[in-house]
């Protein structure tokens, strides 16, 4: 728990920097166009995809999402956008 909550931090302290790219309408490929302030906490998306059975290496901003990369609960490399108002994993890859 200390070494996801540690990720978390320097992530949140690496988000001002990262840009959030998207298309010209402001939206990314997902649609998704939320304020920044209505956005789960780093803290808030760790603890539930570890809920979900994901043990989590790094999270990142990029186009308007989360993007966490981990392993699944029978130990499979994965990467997954999630939304970052919902927490809902938008894809999943292995």
């Amino acid at each position: 728990m200390k070494k996801t909550l540690a990720i978390a931090l320097l992530a949140l302290a690496a988000a001002p920097s990262l840009a959030m790219a998207g298309d010209d309408d402001g939206r990314n490929r997902w649609g998704i166009d939320a304020p920044r302030d209505q956005w789960m906490s780093l803290a808030d998306v760790t603890a539930k995809m570890e809920a979900a059975g994901y043990t989590i290496r790094e999270i990142e901003i990029d186009d308007g999402i989360y993007e966490v990369e981990g392993r699944d609960a029978n130990g499979a490399r994965i990467e997954a956008d999630v939304h970052p108002v919902t927490g809902e994993i938008l894809r999943r890859d292995r």
